[in-house]
């Protein structure tokens, strides 16, 4: 008959499988309990317990907390968003240009905010290699080098072409 795992059969099991979902460093882990035996908590016990006993239910509960605060964030957002277009509403109602601009300009944040929170946003930098001096001098250099090799220096300038226009 197979063995229970330490951890397992440990009485305060749920707090350390609390502490190993969080992603509590294992020895910070281990030196907080001892077994039932009074020996100290093994942090190889707590390794072997994180990778084949640990519930997969607490992971998913995890992912889980992490979903709805991003679904708090994003519903905080639009909350604020359909504010700021209620005030711009009322200021054109009312003829406060200058309070209308201002809520136009935080509707405006709340949008980018909420386009970035979604991932409609993409501001990463495109770079383009195929325009830079760089790429044209190594182009250059590795075509040069196969000149002795003609064959091998159509072939590659072909790659290069297709591999450009591709990009391009």
């Amino acid at each position: 008959m197979a063995m229970t795992c330490t951890v397992c059969r440990h009485p305060a099991r749920a707090a350390i499988d609390a502490a190993l979902v969080a992603d509590e460093p294992v020895r910070a882990v281990a030196s907080r309990y001892v077994t039932q035996s009074g020996r100290p908590l093994g942090h190889m016990a707590l390794y072997r317990h994180k990778d084949e006993c640990l519930p997969a239910t607490l992971v998913k509960a995890q992912e889980a907390a992490e979903v709805a605060n991003a679904d708090t964030l994003l519903a905080q957002v639009r909350t604020l968003q359909a504010r700021a277009l209620g005030i711009l509403d009322t200021a054109e109602g009312t003829g406060q240009l200058m309070a209308a601009l201002a809520a136009i300009r935080e509707a405006r944040g709340c949008l980018e905010l909420l386009g970035k929170l979604m991932g409609e946003l993409d501001e990463r930098p495109v770079v383009n290699v195929l325009v830079s001096p760089e790429w044209h001098q190594v182009r250059g250099v590795l075509l040069s080098t196969l000149q002795p090799y003609p064959d091998a220096r159509a072939a590659v300038a072909g790659a290069l072409v297709t591999l450009e226009s591709r990009n391009a």
